[in-house]
């Protein structure tokens, strides 16, 4: 018979239970403590994540402007199609997938596949749509009668000039991020915060319709402002352009222009480039040709195919070391007379060649030069004194001062992927014979054009070594300054006694020297040519440069250019690069406000006569101009003289512009006189100037600025070619009228 339970078994009893329901109670609460508190965040965020749908809507990139306010890149609104396969019959999709693909240039089995998916409201036709296309595209659906079909914001980075800065530019990728160039070095200033389009799901995952959205706008980027100008932009391009059809040149050149007083890059390209518009497209002639060797779809096409791709997007003056040859002695010279190793009074005797380490080396001028003068050495670019120097200068001071100058590291310029070359150990230089005396010409050893024009403006603006930069100031989508770029002093290298020692050297090689091609009328230019052959290749290649600075009493603006493996042989830079800097810097010191100031020896003659360029380079024939002290303007896409006006042989004014064509369309253009008679001799000038025609003042207008124009050679209206000679007879017996 079983047991009665007595009262403490009940109590018992009772105790358990109690302990069960607070256990019990305690296991529930810990667990809602976990799932509300501990873990609340991620449940919430999955359960957001099964009912809603979130869509990007990307920003637009901040504006890249030049620093004369032109747009060098921009965002435009574009659109993105999107349609909703759980909206649409079979049919309907059919008929979707035909007009589609033909509007937008979509494959009509990427539209179809889409559709299949009746689960979904949301799938992408596509994006970065024009806005006349998408309309195209919405009213096809409305047409026929498809519902589902919608338009949503989207962005498209777009380049107005085309190819200009194109590698200083860089562009985006597929993403709207930046891929190269400032595009990619300031993306996170440019690119702004995307917005959203957040759509409702169903139970079963489905999109639902539109009415369950909320669209969060994008906010703009921030743009830049560069130190860059489209106007010295254009010049340097537009020259460097016919310099490279010239001189066949197989390996890309490059230019820069820089503010030698701040480190400002007013100028800088590198060509062949490429539109980056179009990124992915080849545009150079000569790797347009290695790729045809391969077979197209090939492995090995697609292999030299993303190598050449490669190299047109970089940035030559920046990512590029190379031998920078005698224009590195201008870095030679600088701290020769700066350790005192030499002074203007010091003299080297150049035999044609000479011996170190057992080793001949030789002059470009076989038979020598003979006993020579600081000047002289640097006019003539005598390899066997600059030997003697870096001597005299000694393996320590050498390498010290290489180091000053900002040589043997990266420059910090706001651009990406900058290289820093390399060089000797100051041990090497201070055991091994040869590297010192070698490295004194610029042979042996790699800097970026980038290094060496910095270097450059430190020896001419006072021994200040600057931080090169490309962006002068950042604004916000507003159009407010939200930061301003300091130009950064690093160092003083030289003393301002010894930069202006170098000046003076520098006018010389213009004046007296190899560089004389590079001579400008009414401007003090200052330069250095160089030869350098490429040691590492076995091919035998040479790079020839020119680096010109001007104004040489008041030194502002620096021009390096570098032309890497021209196909001719037997050139040198004095003949190769030195005319096209000239023919750069005609252009852009004008454009600065850079004053004329012309010269005793340029004045003593009103008139000169013409020379013949017909049948000549473009820039020798206009070298040849600037030596007798005429400006010239080559007019054409050719890279030969096949035209000019005036003719060879006429005699005009000492400034006048004489025009050289290089093709027969440019040669067929016309420009219109204008009326200039009333005015005085100043007016007529300018206006005929600016009409791009050239002035022969007769009578009193000679000797008087306060004659008036009373006859002029050539009717008003009359089309002639541009550079035509208008001869002005000028009188004291008529009024002026020389308000418009």
């Amino acid at each position: 018979m079983a047991s009665i339970p007595n009262k403490k078994m009940r109590g018992r009893a009772i105790l358990v239970a109690a302990l069960l329901v607070i256990v019990g109670f305690g296991l529930v609460i810990h667990q809602l403590y976990q799932v509300q508190l501990v873990e609340g965040e991620s449940y919430k965020q999955e359960a957001m994540s099964r009912q809603l749908r979130a869509t990007t809507i990307n920003a637009n990139r901040g504006t890249i402007y030049s620093a004369d306010g032109q747009v060098l890149a921009a965002s435009a609104t574009s659109w993105r199609v999107i349609f909703s396969p759980a909206d649409i019959t079979d049919e309907q999709a059919e008929c979707l997938a035909d007009g589609m693909s033909e509007i937008l240039g979509v494959d009509r089995e990427f539209i179809l596949e889409r559709a299949s998916n009746k689960k979904s409201f949301y799938q992408v036709i596509k994006s970065r749509v024009d806005k006349e296309t998408a309309d195209a595209a919405y009213q096809f659906a409305l047409d026929n009668k498809i519902s589902g079909v919608t338009l949503l914001p989207d962005t498209t980075r777009y380049y107005p000039y085309g190819t200009m800065a194109s590698t200083v530019l860089g562009f985006v990728n597929a993403d709207n991020e930046g891929a190269y160039g400032l595009e990619a070095y300031y993306n996170s200033t440019l690119s702004g915060t995307p917005g959203k389009v957040v759509t409702a799901k169903n139970a079963w995952g489905t999109d639902m319709p539109y009415t369950y959205q909320d669209i969060t706008s994008a906010e703009d980027g921030n743009s830049l402002v560069l130190t860059l100008d489209s106007n010295i932009q254009s010049v340097i391009e537009k020259h460097l352009a016919t310099a490279l059809t010239e001189h066949a040149v197989q390996n890309r050149a490059t230019v820069i222009v820089q503010d030698v007083n701040t480190g400002a890059i007013l100028g800088m390209t590198t060509m062949p480039d490429y539109d980056p518009n179009n990124p992915q497209a080849i545009v150079s002639e000569i790797s347009l040709q290695k790729l045809a060797q391969y077979e197209e779809g090939s492995e090995e096409y697609k292999e030299a195919f993303a190598y050449e791709q490669q190299i047109q997007w970089s940035n030559k003056a920046v990512n590029e070391a190379y031998e920078p040859g005698s224009v590195f002695k201008v870095i030679t010279t600088a701290t020769a007379l700066e350790t005192g190793a030499v002074t203007m009074n010091s003299s080297f005797n150049c035999t044609g060649s000479y011996v170190v380490g057992g080793i001949t080396k030789h002059c470009w001028k076989h038979a020598g030069h003979g006993l020579q003068t600081l000047a002289q050495a640097m006019q003539n670019s005598c390899n066997p004194a600059y030997m003697q120097i870096g001597e005299k200068i000694g393996g320590t001071n050498f390498y010290n001062f290489f180091q000053s100058f900002g040589l043997t590291e990266p420059t910090g310029i706001d651009l990406p992927g900058e290289e820093s070359g390399y060089f000797y150990s100051e041990a090497q230089l201070n055991s091994t014979q040869g590297n010192l005396e070698t490295a004194a010409f610029g042979q042996s050893f790699k800097v970026t054009p980038i290094q060496l024009i910095t270097a450059v403006s430190a020896s001419v603006n006072g021994g200040y070594l600057y931080e090169p930069y490309v962006v002068d100031k950042v604004l916000d989508s507003d159009g407010n300054v939200v930061s301003v770029t300091e130009p950064t002093v690093r160092r003083q290298v030289i003393s301002e006694e010894t930069s202006r020692l170098v000046c003076k050297l520098m006018e010389g090689v213009v004046t007296a020297g190899s560089g004389k091609n590079a001579a400008v009328p009414g401007y003090s230019i200052g330069g250095k040519t160089g030869t350098s052959e490429k040691l590492d290749s076995d091919r035998g290649y040479y790079t020839y440069s020119f680096v010109g600075v001007a104004p040489m009493d008041d030194p502002k603006v620096a021009v390096l250019l570098i032309l890497d493996e021209p196909y001719e042989t037997d050139l040198y830079g004095s003949t190769v690069a030195a005319p096209v800097v000239g023919a750069i810097l005609s252009e852009i010191l004008p454009y600065m406000g850079v004053e004329t100031n012309y010269t005793a020896a340029e004045l003593a003659t009103i008139n000169v006569t013409v020379p013949n360029a017909v049948g000549q380079s473009a820039h020798m024939g206009m070298a040849a101009m600037t030596q007798k002290q005429l400006s010239a303007v080559i007019v054409g896409n050719g890279d030969t003289v096949i035209a000019q006006v005036p003719a060879s042989g006429s005699v005009i004014q000492k400034g006048s512009t004489v025009i050289l064509y290089t093709d027969q369309e440019s040669q067929e253009k016309k420009v219109i006189v204008p009326d200039v008679r009333g005015k005085t001799g100043q007016v007529v000038n300018t206006i005929l100037t600016n009409a791009g025609l050239n002035l022969d003042a007769d009578g009193i207008g000679r000797i008087s600025d306060t004659a008036v124009a009373i006859e002029q050679s050539i009717e008003p209206g009359t089309e002639v070619p541009r550079g035509t000679l208008i001869t002005v007879t000028f009188s004291n017996t008529a009024k002026a009228e020389n308000s418009p």
